[in-house]
């Protein structure tokens, strides 16, 4: 997987360790559960497609579809589709079931990404 894709990644039964699990230590990972009949998904695609291109180098978008690949959902206990899942450090951090607004889905990605080190300021003299 590329860290810095520009286009949601597909995730595999066998890939979703390395493409969710191990690169949501370096950035949030979103992951899109969803099947191809299913309507509120193909409504919330153009939506992930583009904070993907947005949020390039700074966020992974994946995509699980729940029929070519059960074992994901099964293991994070996805219920109804879509089922938004964001990853950070190899857990689920929040979850986001239905359609939500694009401004919602940034929002809470965002608030995924770790917080920045504040870098030490020097003391300042007294005058």
């Amino acid at each position: 997987m590329n860290a810095t894709s520009s286009h949601p990644v597909s995730v595999s039964n066998d890939s979703f360790e390395r493409d969710v699990l191990a690169a949501s230590r370096q950035q949030p990972v979103l992951v899109d559960f969803w099947a191809s009949w299913c309507g509120p998904c193909k409504a919330i695609a153009p939506t992930l497609d583009e904070i993907a291109t947005e949020r390039a180098g700074r966020a992974v978008i994946a995509k699980v579809d729940v029929d070519a690949h059960p074992e994901p959902a099964a293991r994070y206990g996805v219920r109804s589709i879509p089922t938004l899942l964001i990853f950070r450090d190899g857990e689920v951090v929040d979850t986001m079931v239905g359609v939500h607004s694009k401004a919602e889905i940034l929002r809470r990605l965002d608030a995924a990404r770790p917080e920045p080190v504040e870098r030490a300021r020097p003391a300042v003299a007294a005058a």
